[in-house]
């Protein structure tokens, strides 16, 4: 197709507007200008100068009628006249002249945005502007919004849109923005993200999600809700097996009654060993810190997915977000320090000494997860946030994805190293010294000396420990094929009622403890009569 085709539409559409020729000629070079290829390794070539001049033409262009209709092959821009009274404004690529791409390419894909009638209530209230102008530019090409990560986009799509040289922000009443496709996302997660301009070193900007929501009403379209003006797109990575839907409701419902239990049940062990101390020794002081990490875990999990609503404002949702990392990797920690603690009792029988123990473990199992996040907040607090769970759907003309936010951790590469590695690490100490010590016990027993009423009682305390403390969250690892729906709802049960295993635990350990002193009284007491 002749690559002149479009820009003779536009003319035609120009001249009913009655916008000078020298307007035209210079917004349209402008416009052939901003989408010559460009390298895509290469981000940090394009000069967002280009953009910031083509957005000032169109605000400061003069035309007849109360719209503007400029198009060339990969970029759209519309221009509208607005007063105080704007009741809102739809628009939909439907309704909107549609230019085949030059060389013969596919049509453009179906999509819209949907503006509140609060969008220029703020302006108007400030300084009852005699008019007002919004813009909206659409680029058909990804090349110009490349991030350092070269991130994959929708159709490749870009939709902006700005009111004046204003800053519109934390809308009540979000823009709504549709994007429909004909591609399978299966595989995919996709999120609504817009364009920050300087939170890049490399390239003039970077994708953030803040301030935006993603839902997928059906198969072929993503709608992004978000509170402010600016430039958006939906980004797809890379994600693992989809989860049904219907497993949904079960999952979460699991989710908030085991974590309740536990969090009750890492109260009152707390309060038990508070009231009666006692065992005051290094090992139960340590037991509890694991417990004081668990009921942390559990009241910030609990709390995540409420905070990370589009009313909460992004700042909270970072901070809750950091407190449950935090949480997570002191009580990954506080594990590997009863994996150590089971290996000293046991290897070492108590015959061993350093100075200050407690107070050291006590530094690696809080200080220690708290410098790593407090380095992530520092160098890029954007790591923490809302993160989105696709679950899917499946339907007559396609597969569906219903999303749910939680504040978590939204960085692949920090989930990757700080939470499935540092798991992972856990979880194989643990369990090593988990087999170094039941080939400890299974020696005892083949041997012929009598064991020891310590063996007996602190052998299976410790192995019973090591287990709750390993096992368990080794089966994140399994997240995978026919063991994904096995996995996660094993995974869910055992890890949401883990603080009241460990409740049981100490019941059954202070039960034993009772039934010693009790043992030891009464073996005194008769000593003291035969004398």
């Amino acid at each position: 197709m002749d690559t002149h085709v479009p820009l003779f539409v536009c003319l035609c559409l120009l001249a009913a507007q009655s916008i000078p020729a020298e307007t035209i000629s210079e917004l349209l070079t402008l416009m052939k200008h901003l989408e010559r290829p460009r390298g895509r390794t290469m981000p940090s070539r394009v000069d967002p100068r280009h953009i910031q001049r083509l957005e000032q033409m169109l605000l400061n262009a003069s035309f007849c009628g109360h719209n503007l209709t400029l198009q060339t092959d990969a970029i759209q821009s519309l221009v509208f006249k607005l007063g105080c009274s704007f009741p809102g404004l739809s628009l939909s690529s439907a309704t909107l002249p549609n230019v085949p791409q030059a060389g013969g390419g596919p049509a453009w894909a179906p999509h819209g945005m949907q503006f509140p009638a609060e969008l220029t209530e703020e302006a108007c209230v400030a300084s009852q502007p005699a008019r007002l102008r919004l813009i909206c530019v659409y680029f058909f090409t990804a090349q110009l919004f490349q991030d350092d990560s070269n991130s994959s986009l929708l159709n490749n799509y870009v939709l902006g849109a700005k009111l004046d040289n204003r800053t519109v922000e934390n809308l009540q009443n979000p823009v709504n923005i549709s994007f429909w496709h004909n591609q399978s996302l299966e595989g995919y997660t996709v999120t609504c993200v817009f364009w920050k301009e300087g939170a890049s070193q490399h390239s003039w900007g970077a994708w953030s999600p803040e301030g935006c929501y993603t839902e997928q009403p059906s198969p072929s379209q993503v709608l992004c809700r978000c509170n402010h003006l600016t430039y958006f797109a939906v980004l797809m990575q890379l994600s693992g097996d989809p989860v049904p839907a219907e497993l949904r409701v079960p999952l979460e419902y699991i989710s908030l009654v085991g974590c309740s239990i536990s969090v009750v049940a890492a109260l009152l062990t707390i309060l038990l060993y508070a009231h009666s101390r006692k065992q005051s020794d290094s090992v139960t002081r340590i037991h509890m810190n694991l417990h004081g990490s668990v009921l942390l875990l559990n009241v910030t999990f609990l709390l995540s997915s409420q905070m990370a609503l589009p009313t909460v404002p992004w700042s909270v949702c970072t901070v809750l977000a950091a407190t449950l990392h935090y949480a997570l990797l002191s009580c990954l920690t506080w594990m590997a320090i009863e994996g150590f603690n089971l290996y000293l009792l046991l290897g070492r029988v108590y015959n061993v000494y350093i100075h200050r123990y407690l107070l050291k473990l006590c530094v690696l199992g809080w200080g220690f997860p708290a410098l790593l996040v407090l380095l992530l907040l520092v160098i890029k607090s954007s790591v923490y946030g809302p993160h989105v769970i696709s679950f899917s759907k499946s339907q007559e003309n396609g597969t569906s994805f219903q999303n749910v936010s939680m504040c978590w951790v939204r960085s692949p590469v920090v989930h990757r190293v700080l939470v499935m590695g540092y798991g992972g690490l856990t979880s194989l100490f643990n369990l090593l010294v988990l087999a170094w010590a039941l080939r400890i016990l299974c020696r005892l027993r083949a041997s012929d000396k009598a064991l020891s009423s310590w063996a007996y009682r602190d052998t299976g305390m410790v192995l019973g420990l090591t287990v709750l403390l390993g096992t368990t969250w080794a089966l994140a690892f399994f997240s995978f094929g026919v063991f994904l729906l096995p996995q996660i709802f094993l995974f869910t049960i055992f890890n949401s009622l883990y603080g009241f295993f460990l409740f049981l635990w100490f019941c059954s350990q202070r039960r034993h403890s009772d039934a010693e002193t009790k043992a030891e009284m009464e073996a005194i007491s008769s000593s003291q009569m035969t004398h």
